[in-house]
């Protein structure tokens, strides 16, 4: 028993970052079922723009893979690239937690999901299954957008794609088109795209910030050494 324990808590010193997103998610997804079910009204956050934006059942697709694109990430960067892992997992608990208290303090939603699909077809039956069982509440910020930034910024950095060019440019691809999916199925409001994009900027200027000033020193340095 006195070596079980002792792995178990090698392993968990040695995946971190992974064992830290592992006990936030099951965290998140508490709080989040609890604002989901909670009965309060909720403001109407449209934007005028979304009147404008087609809806397209195809993209319930790259919305889909959003799941295993997180999921997967995070475990591939946390086994193999743990420096880069330890930035990304701050990052996402960082931008999730803000999500969760402005869905507490400030109950959200949207009046955009269409009432009749003018097509019927696999991508519809899949989108009538979200529309189901995932309320068009707290939305705002998107956290399929926002965790997509995250996900994007760690493939961009991470040396784990420097030799595989094409893998990389394929995953920030899905990135941008989850993105676009939001909007294009009518889950999210053109106005939680954007705030979730806004919210992504300052986070990434606080979580990678002492390695920006440190990047910057170095560059510094190598000027004076020549």
């Amino acid at each position: 028993m006195k070596s079980f324990i002792v792995k178990m808590r090698g392993l968990i010193s040695e995946y971190r970052s992974l064992a830290v997103m592992a006990v936030y998610a099951v965290l998140y997804l508490t709080a989040f079922y609890y604002l989901e079910h909670r009965n309060v009204s909720y403001h109407v956050i449209n934007f005028k723009i979304d009147e404008y934006i087609p809806f397209c059942e195809i993209f319930i697709v790259p919305y889909i893979m959003w799941f295993g694109y997180v999921a997967f990430t995070v475990i591939l960067f946390c086994i193999k690239d743990k420096a880069e892992a330890d930035k990304l997992v701050r990052f996402l608990i960082a931008g999730m937690t803000i999500f969760i208290v402005v869905s507490a303090v400030f109950p959200n939603g949207h009046h955009l999901r269409p009432r009749v699909f003018e097509r019927d077809n696999i991508f519809t039956d899949v989108i009538k299954v979200l529309y189901a069982t995932d309320t068009p509440t707290n939305v705002l910020p998107s956290i399929h957008v926002y965790n997509s930034v995250a996900i994007m910024i760690a493939v961009w950095r991470s040396r784990l794609f420097a030799d595989h060019k094409a893998v990389k440019w394929e995953l920030l691809l899905l990135g941008a088109s989850i993105i676009c999916s939001t909007v294009l199925i009518k889950q999210h409001s053109m106005l939680d795209v954007l705030l979730a994009l806004l919210l992504a900027s300052i986070m990434y200027s606080v979580c990678y910030r002492r390695e920006t000033v440190r990047e910057k020193r170095e560059v510094i340095d190598r000027q004076s050494v020549h």
